[in-house]
């Protein structure tokens, strides 16, 4: 392992729960998944999800549309580059988004909700630019419908799980609505990891905390995922129709530190192997701030508050949290569209 990949690892099959949604809505089961859910999120932040409902031709589709999307010639996917969208959607070359000022080894395409940008003044806060279209491909027009079919369909599912969690956590089943209520906010990536035999060139994904509310990935039959235990790093390998569910930050700070968004990261896979995956990031509206929830006090005296990570500090405003995070990752972006931004990185982070 490279200095960017340190620690041990070990197998993650048996160390991570799997959770069936279907015992949501079974009567004699309903109390002891709830249970299941609130532990598996608290003391590892990762769980896998069967029973979701997700048809597997839905699988089968956003599968195929994304390997045909990374088989387009450079100049087409290079057409729809990211760099082009003040909105960060689109299209970023192998090594061209940081996680923790390192290049990734990953080619990716960022889908958000599809809205029209905002007619802004001078006075308007530089978040609500984060709103607008997406960037399409002009030799893949499957792909808009599948992927927004996509979208739609784990926002349903994302939802049913954060209604369960604000249940897990003793609270109604609404509490944790305000966070998506208004304009619904979220970001689907299609990815593919090219292997690589060299050292210099392991982190696939460095290792980070997501900073939505709830992530579900989909992986192929290539490993690559790690999260980070007291142990060690584990890894999780696919399993068949199952998602990788973890939570984001924004739960952390809406439970004080009650529930904690883990570390993790990807390894590039080995030379020869290409690995695809696909994610969905359940996003709270732009607008607002995130609530504190009154957890019962069994619950809050093990609260200890958010980790607070000098290098990405957390804002409760939603809107600044957001732009935060998508100007440090993709600076192109932040050269060519908030130059202001771009030339006091370390000062707006500070606001």
């Amino acid at each position: 392992m490279s200095d960017s990949c340190p620690g041990s690892v070990s197998s993650g099959a048996a160390a991570l729960p799997v959770l069936d949604l279907r015992e949501l809505e079974i009567p004699e089961r309903r109390a002891a998944f709830l249970a299941e859910l609130g532990r598996a999120a608290r003391e590892i932040g990762f769980f896998y999800l069967i029973g979701h409902g997700v048809p597997a031709e839905k699988f089968v589709r956003i599968e195929e549309v994304s390997r045909r999307f990374f088989a387009l010639p450079d100049e087409e996917k290079l057409a729809i580059g990211m760099a082009n969208s003040p909105h960060f959607r689109g299209y970023t070359a192998t090594g061209h988004e940081l996680t923790r000022n390192r290049p990734d080894r990953r080619e990716q395409i960022d889908i958000g909700v599809e809205l029209p940008a905002l007619e802004l003044g001078p006075g308007d806060p530089v978040w609500k630019r984060l709103q607008g279209p997406n960037q399409w491909p002009a030799g893949l027009p499957a792909l808009r419908e599948v992927a927004l079919d996509w979208s739609a369909t784990l926002r349903q599912v994302a939802i049913r799980l954060l209604r369960a969690f604000a249940q897990a956590l003793e609270q109604p089943a609404d509490a944790l609505d305000g966070l998506i209520d208004k304009t619904p906010a979220q970001l689907l990536k299609l990815i593919r990891y090219p292997g690589s035999s060299d050292p210099a060139l392991r982190q696939g994904v460095g290792a980070h905390k997501d900073a939505g509310i709830l992530t579900l990935l989909h992986q192929d039959h290539h490993g690559g995922l790690q999260v980070e235990r007291p142990e060690g790093w584990i890894d999780v390998p696919p399993i068949e129709g199952a998602f990788v569910i973890n939570i984001g930050e924004i739960l952390e700070l809406a439970t004080n530190g009650y529930l904690r968004a883990t570390m993790h990261r990807v390894v590039t896979p080995p030379e020869g192997v290409v690995r695809y995956s696909i994610g969905y990031f359940l996003s709270p509206s732009l607008e607002g701030s995130v609530p504190l929830l009154p957890l019962p006090e069994h619950l809050a005296k093990l609260a200890l508050g958010p980790e607070s990570d000098p290098e990405n500090p957390l804002f409760r405003e939603i809107g600044p949290n957001a732009i935060k995070g998508r100007l440090r990752s993709h600076r192109d972006v932040a050269e060519r569209h908030y130059p202001e931004q771009y030339a006091a990185l370390d000062r707006f982070d500070r606001r």
